[in-house]
């Protein structure tokens, strides 16, 4: 248990069954009365964020979450197959509990997350930003930088992705897994 003045970004608390983490707070005096904690919380298996007003000193259940890094290894059916780094344990991961799973390849790292109570998998991370090489687009045209023109391009991973038309088939770029953007070519 922890009051509710100590949550901080990142903490995990159950709430009327759910699990949520803390994505922002704030420490609200009014004129009158109490301090309140203002929090938005983002429920940890569906992903919709709400607001909830605490008052200060407000008893609230926090869940210990452990990260580790797992190597994603293959898909069968709709579940993906993880091995952890550090025991070569093998765990089946839903498609649904994946973050930028459009961008994952063979043998990437992601970040998963589980309750360590339970070691129930609540969901697994991609990083932010990945490489991958652009394996079909219609060809570039030599010096056409000037306009903001997107084309479709398919990567390694099979996703599609928007890239500007100067980018050719073999170019590895950088893509943005929580909004599938291209955000650079990598030299």
């Amino acid at each position: 248990m922890i009051n509710s003045q100590d949550i901080k970004k990142g903490t995990c608390i159950r709430l009327d069954g759910k699990l949520y983490f803390c994505i922002d707070f704030l420490h609200v005096k009014p004129g009158k009365g109490n301090t309140i904690m203002r929090t938005t919380l983002k429920d940890v298996v569906r992903g919709n964020v709400i607001e909830r007003r605490f008052n200060i000193g407000e008893k609230l259940e926090d869940v210990r979450v452990e990260r580790r890094p797992y190597q994603y290894l293959y898909q069968e059916g709709e579940e993906f197959i993880f091995m952890n780094q550090e025991t070569f344990e093998q765990i089946p991961i839903a498609k649904s509990l994946i973050n930028g799973v459009d961008f994952m390849k063979e043998g990437q790292i992601v970040d998963v997350v589980s309750d360590a109570s339970t070691d129930t998998i609540l969901f697994a991370d991609m990083p932010i930003k990945v490489q991958l090489a652009v394996t079909y687009t219609e060809p570039g045209i030599k010096g056409d930088t000037a306009t903001n023109t997107l084309k479709p391009a398919k990567v390694e991973s099979g996703a599609e992705v928007r890239v500007p038309l100067f980018i050719n088939e073999g170019d590895v770029i950088e893509i943005n897994t929580q909004d599938g953007s291209y955000t650079g070519r990598v030299k």
